[in-house]
C-alpha cells in the first residue's frame, strides 16, 4: 500500500473538521467563560489572590445563607407541587377522551413557552395591592385580597409556568405504555386506583423524575419572577445580579462564589436524577397502546373540570395581558375605557427593543440551526470518546442559570483580546450556547429513529456522503430539527435572564423592556410589549403546527 494512499486514508473529512469546530466553539464560549468564572470565585477582588474568603462570606452571614434556603424551599415546594398537578393530568388525558384536548394541548404549550415573568407580572395586575381583582373585592364587597407577594406568589407563579414540562414528559411516557400492562393487572382484581398508583406510576417514575429536574432548574435559576414579586424573599439569582451590578453590591469575585454554590446545587440535583433514574429502567414495546376510554357521568364531569380549571389559572396570566394592554392610561395607572394609547407608545418610542428581538432572535436560529443538526449527526453516526464529551458540553446550559451563564460571558469577554461586551455578538453567542441543547437533541433523537442503511444506499448508487446527507437524510431530519427550532426560538426571544446580565441601552430586547416597564411601574406599555411577545410565540407555534402537521412539540 502506497504512502499517498495511507495519506488519503488519514486525511480528515467534513465531519471530523465538524466534530473539531464544535468543540473549539464550546470550548471557548462555554467551557473557558465557566473555568473563568470558578477562577473568579476562588480569588481575592483586591489582590486577585486565591483565597476561600467568598464562600467564607457566603456561609457565614445570615443574609446570605437564608437566600440560599428560600432558593431551594421554594424550589422544592414548586417541584412537588407540578408533580401533584401534572401527573395526574397527564393521567387522564392519556387514559380518557378529553372535550377539546387538542387545544388544551395546544394552550398549555403556549403557557409553557411563556416566560415566568410575564406571569408574576399579570398576576399582580390581578391580585396586587392595585390590581383589578383586589379593586373591585374592595370596593364592592370590603374583602382585603391575602398579599400576592413573597413565598406563595413565586411558588404559585412557578408551578402554574412550569408544570406543563412534567405534564408533556408523563404524556409522552405514559402514551408509550403498553396498554396489556393495565389490563393484567385489572384482570388480577385490582382497582382502578391500585393499577394506576401500584402499575403504571412506578413505570413512569424515570420520567416524572426528569421532568422533576427540569422543573426544579427553571425554577431555581429564575430571575424575573422573584423580583417582580418576591418584595423581601431573596433568592440566589436576584442576590448573584445584585452583587454583581446591583448598587449596593457590585463584587463580580462575591457573586462568582454564589454562582459556584448555584452550579454545585444544580450539578446534584442533576446527578441525583440520573443516578434514581437509571436504577428504575424500564423496557416497554408500546406494541399495544393504551386507548382513551370514554367517561360517563359525574366521572366526566369531574375529570374535565379539573383539567379545564388548572388549564384556564395557566392561561389567565396571558390572557390578562392582552386585556390590560387595550386599557386607557393616564400616567402610569389604568382608566376606565379602552385605547391603543399603550401601543401608539411602544412605536414611538420603545420599537428598538422589538427589533433586536427579532434580529437577534434570526441571527441565533440560524447558527443554532446549523450547529444543531451538524453536531447531532456526528453524536449519533459518528459517536465516539469526542463525541460524547461533545455532547456532554452541550447539555452544560441545562444545568446552568441564564445569570450565571450572563456573568461567565461577561467576566471572560470584558478585556482584550476577545472584547465583546457591550456588543450584539455575546449576546447572539449567549443565545446559542443556552438555547442550541433543545436543537441538537432533538434533531438526535428523530436521527435514531432514520434508518442508516438509507444513506448508505444513496453512497452505494454513486452520491457523495455530503450529498447524501444533504438530499437523504437532512429532509427526513426535518420535523425533529423544526420541533428543536421552535422551542430554541421562542425562548431566545423570552429570554431574561442572561440578557439582563449583557445588555446595554442599544442592546435591550422586549423581556428587558417590559421587565423595565413593571419595574417603572408602566404596566400600560409593558402590557402591550407582552402581548406583542406573546402573539409572536403563538405564531411560532402555529406555523410549527402548519409545517410539521403535528399539534405537539416534543420536549
Amino acid at each position: 500500500m502506497s504512502s499517498a494512499t495511507i495519506g488519503q486514508r488519514r486525511r480528515p473529512d467534513f465531519w471530523t473538521w465538524v466534530t473539531w469546530a464544535a468543540f473549539a466553539g464550546f470550548g471557548l464560549f462555554l467551557v473557558y467563560p465557566l473555568v473563568t468564572l470558578i477562577v473568579s470565585g476562588f480569588q481575592d477582588p483586591e489582590t486577585h489572590t486565591w483565597t476561600l474568603d467568598n464562600f467564607a462570606k457566603f456561609f457565614g452571614r445570615e443574609y446570605y445563607r437564608s437566600a440560599l434556603v428560600n432558593s431551594l424551599v421554594v424550589t422544592l415546594v414548586v417541584t412537588f407541587w407540578t408533580v401533584v398537578i401534572a401527573v395526574p393530568m397527564a393521567y387522564f388525558v392519556t387514559r380518557f377522551r378529553i372535550r377539546f384536548q387538542r387545544t388544551m394541548d395546544i394552550l398549555i404549550i403556549i403557557s409553557l413557552l411563556s416566560p415566568p415573568f410575564i406571569g408574576a407580572y399579570a398576576w399582580i395586575l390581578l391580585f396586587g395591592r392595585a390590581g383589578i381583582v383586589t379593586r373591585f373585592l374592595s370596593d364592592t364587597t370590603g374583602f382585603e385580597m391575602p398579599s400576592i407577594y413573597g413565598f406563595n406568589g413565586i411558588a404559585m407563579v412557578f408551578v402554574l409556568k412550569l408544570f406543563p414540562y412534567l405534564y408533556l414528559y408523563a404524556c409522552g411516557a405514559l402514551r408509550k405504555m403498553d396498554a396489556s400492562v393495565g389490563e393484567a393487572s385489572e384482570s388480577l382484581g385490582a382497582t382502578a386506583w391500585r393499577t394506576a398508583t401500584k402499575v403504571i406510576l412506578p413505570v413512569i417514575v424515570p420520567t416524572i423524575l426528569a421532568g422533576s429536574v427540569i422543573v426544579f432548574m427553571r425554577a431555581i435559576a429564575d430571575y424575573g419572577t422573584p423580583q417582580l414579586i418576591g418584595e423581601g424573599y431573596t433568592v440566589l439569582p436576584v442576590l448573584i445580579y445584585n452583587e454583581f451590578v446591583g448598587e449596593t453590591g457590585g463584587s463580580s469575585n462575591f457573586a462568582a462564589a454564589i454562582s459556584v454554590i448555584l452550579m454545585v446545587i444544580a450539578g446534584v440535583v442533576f446527578w441525583v436524577q440520573n443516578w434514581l433514574g437509571n436504577r428504575r429502567k424500564f423496557l416497554m414495546s408500546a406494541l399495544n397502546p393504551m386507548k382513551p376510554k370514554q367517561l360517563h357521568g359525574w366521572r366526566a364531569v369531574a375529570v374535565n373540570a379539573f383539567l379545564w380549571i388548572i388549564v384556564f389559572v395557566a392561561t389567565l396570566p396571558q390572557l390578562t395581558v392582552v386585556y390590560t394592554s387595550f386599557l386607557k392610561t393616564k400616567g402610569v395607572i389604568f382608566v376606565p375605557g379602552f385605547s391603543l394609547e399603550s401601543y401608539r407608545q411602544v412605536l414611538d418610542g420603545m420599537m428598538t427593543p422589538v427589533i433586536n428581538t427579532f434580529l437577534f432572535g434570526v441571527m441565533a436560529i440560524v447558527i443554532i440551526v446549523v450547529v444543531g443538526v451538524l453536531v447531532a449527526y456526528v453524536s449519533v453516526r459518528r459517536a465516539n470518546i469526542l463525541t460524547r464529551i461533545l455532547d456532554m458540553f452541550i447539555m452544560f446550559p441545562y444545568v446552568i442559570p441564564g445569570a450565571v451563564l450572563g456573568i461567565t460571558m461577561l467576566l471572560t469577554f470584558n478585556r482584550p483580546p476577545l472584547m465583546l461586551s457591550g456588543t450584539v455578538a455575546i449576546l447572539v453567542i449567549m443565545y446559542v450556547v443556552r438555547r442550541v441543547p433543545y436543537t441538537v437533541r432533538s434533531s438526535a433523537a428523530i436521527l435514531h429513529q432514520i434508518n442508516p442503511n438509507i444513506e448508505e444506499a444513496a453512497v452505494s448508487l454513486g452520491a457523495r456522503p455530503m450529498k447524501s446527507f444533504v438530499r437523504v437524510t437532512l429532509p427526513a431530519m426535518l420535523p425533529g430539527v423544526l420541533s428543536g427550532a421552535v422551542l430554541s426560538w421562542v425562548t431566545v426571544i423570552n429570554e431574561l435572564s442572561s440578557t439582563l446580565i449583557l445588555y446595554t441601552g442599544k442592546t435591550a430586547t422586549m423581556s428587558v423592556a417590559i421587565f423595565t416597564e413593571v419595574m417603572r411601574a408602566s404596566y400600560g406599555t409593558a402590557a402591550a410589549l407582552s402581548t406583542i411577545l406573546t402573539i409572536t410565540t403563538v405564531l411560532s407555534l402555529l406555523l410549527f403546527f402548519k409545517l410539521s402537521d403535528s399539534d405537539d412539540i416534543s420536549v
